[in-house]
């Protein structure tokens, strides 16, 4: 019983002390408003419904980790300090890098979005070192995440909030656990977010009308999303105007 109460007691203060620190986890706030499901009675006029898979996100994800690298996110307000002169120094900050690196896969987790509940949901492996008090910390692990959609209609962006859930460490000392998933959740809170999903280029349309000398626009007025078991479709409303005259060639 008495090495428990010292273990509760040290798990406690090593949380404030993580708090004291680094800062309590905030998420950066992410422009536009929430994403609705689509209406019960059906989309109007003028809207078009996209349909993205587990699959075709998972490829995305494949191609990330093969063709640029595993993404790597340094701990938010610190940067990599400058190497100095030394083969010591040079080598602990090679090797400490107060860096958190997503894997393909880890933990026996498997790095993936999955559209599935009505929620988008994302559990992303990763490892990374941190310099704590001089001391380089390795550690690895998974968080659990979901990712609330957000529509912008005035840059006509779909973006991407993304929640840190829960963090699940391996092999890390438990008075040293509360400052890794702090850790681990601004970094990911903080050097994520938002993410830009659809832009503007990708939205808006032009469609010519050489009889009319003249052409269509398409802008987006609203974006619906559901997700269903496996896929997410989303249901994109425009408004359309004409444009007389010649117009710019792309």
């Amino acid at each position: 019983m008495k090495y428990l109460i010292i273990l509760l007691l040290g798990l406690v203060v090593g949380a404030g002390a993580a708090v004291f620190f680094l800062g309590t986890p905030r998420a950066k706030s992410t422009p536009g408003t929430q994403v609705q499901a689509p209406e019960a009675s059906g989309d109007a006029g003028g809207t078009v419904v996209v349909t993205l898979t587990n699959g075709f996100v998972q490829k995305f994800l494949a191609t990330i980790f093969q063709d640029l690298g595993a993404p790597s996110f340094h701990l938010a307000g610190i940067e990599p300090a400058p190497i100095s002169a030394g083969t010591e120094l040079i080598a602990f900050q090679q090797g400490c890098t107060n860096t958190i690196t997503l894997a393909p896969e880890g933990s026996n987790i498997k790095t993936e979005v999955q559209f599935a509940n009505g929620k988008i949901t994302a559990p992303l492996a990763f490892s990374g070192s941190y310099n704590l008090l001089g001391n380089c910390m390795q550690f690895k692990g998974w968080a659990q995440t979901s990712i609330q959609l957000r529509f912008d209609e005035g840059s006509q962006t779909v973006y991407g909030q993304v929640n840190v859930e829960g963090v699940t460490l391996e092999g890390v000392n438990p008075m040293a656990n509360n400052f890794v998933t702090v850790f681990v959740r601004n970094a990911i809170d903080q050097r994520v977010n938002p993410l830009e999903l659809i832009r503007a280029a990708q939205l808006q349309l032009m469609i010519p009308v050489r009889a009319s000398n003249g052409a269509v626009k398409a802008r987006v007025k609203d974006v619906r999303a559901e997700m269903l078991d496996g896929s997410l479709k989303m249901h994109i409303s425009y408004e359309f105007s004409g444009t007389r005259g010649p117009q710019p060639q792309g």
